[in-house]
């Protein structure tokens, strides 16, 4: 049995509608954002990794896990396994004078409140300052806009340039709502959850060259040229529908099971994730698509690189 079998749904006539809700979500998220600039002081709720603060190596010598830390230790700190399965290492906020001490006194103290003394033993404490952490800002920043020159390239060489627009325009779409979701609940934005970012990248960009390779192969056919372009890329997304479902519904049972299953560490890494496989799932459809439909009726971009009049049955 074939899903969507012989599907033929209207995507591109609903466009307008899809541009409605992108647009509603975009500017919430633009709200957001300039909230927490005024409540925070920043646009992103930014871990550790990024303001600066204090990395406190712990071994420990009885039966403990990162949630037993977790739960003894007060405050904002994040808790990951390091090295061994006795060893973690404890990321806490830059303390109010500076100080590293002060921090590793703290978390030391607590711990000592909660299992003794004997049950664990500080390793290392280092501090991490803001400066490292702006230049960490800057070089995921750069990996994003990289990825995004890279992708126009490919697909401005392997198919055409309006595609390359379109991925590109679709591309920045999910990450902006992603980033607006961040902020409307104040994520903690880590190393990790950038990693989660990037990957939400690409598995748009995947989801998206799919449909794209399908309404090229359609755009080849006999008798194409005589064709609505909307019916050519409606056919080519319909076409595409059960792998496109098929893959999103796998990946989010996946992602599911770790959000239940994975613990708080990646809980965070985990939602972004899922938000992103829903979001990328729509954009292929709902604005990759009608953008490739938009570039060629404003621009009719033909071959990369060349401007020509718009041909109808092109796209």
């Amino acid at each position: 049995m074939r899903l969507f079998h012989n599907a033929s749904y209207k995507f591109i006539e609903a466009r307008r509608k899809a541009y409605v809700v992108s647009g509603i979500v975009l500017g919430a998220g633009i709200v957001f954002m300039t909230l927490n600039v005024v409540n925070i002081g920043s646009w992103q709720n930014y871990g550790v990794d990024f303001t600066g603060g204090s990395l406190i190596q712990i071994q420990v010598y009885e039966n403990l896990t990162a949630g037993d830390l977790r739960d003894a230790l007060s405050g904002s700190n994040e808790i990951t396994r390091f090295g061994e399965e006795n060893e973690f290492v404890v990321r806490a906020p830059v303390a109010e004078d500076g100080s590293i001490g002060a921090v590793a006194d703290e978390v030391e103290a607590q711990l000592a409140a909660a299992f003794g003394q004997d049950a664990f033993e500080v390793v290392r404490t280092e501090q991490v300052g803001a400066k490292v952490g702006g230049e960490l800002q800057l070089k995921a920043l750069y990996a994003i806009l990289f990825s995004f020159l890279l992708t126009l390239i490919y697909l401005a060489i392997r198919f055409e340039l309006r595609f390359g627009l379109a991925a590109v325009i679709a591309t920045l779409h999910d990450i902006l709502i992603t980033l607006g979701f961040l902020a409307a609940f104040q994520v903690e934005i880590a190393l990790p959850t950038v990693a989660a970012i990037l990957t939400i990248l690409g598995y748009s960009l995947n989801d998206t060259i799919v449909v794209f390779d399908r309404i090229r192969e359609n755009m080849h056919k006999k008798g194409a040229r005589k064709r609505n372009p909307v019916d050519l890329v409606n056919e080519s997304i319909n076409e595409t529908l059960p792998r496109t479902v098929l893959t999103s519904g796998t990946t989010l049972a996946v992602l599911t099971a770790l959000l239940i299953l994975g613990g708080a560490v990646i809980f965070d890494f985990t939602v972004v994730l899922i938000l992103g496989v829903i979001i990328g799932t729509y954009s292929s459809i709902f604005v990759a698509s009608p953008a490739l439909i938009e570039i060629q009726n404003r621009w009719g971009m033909g071959k990369a690189g060349e401007k020509k009049r718009p041909q109808p049955a092109t796209v």
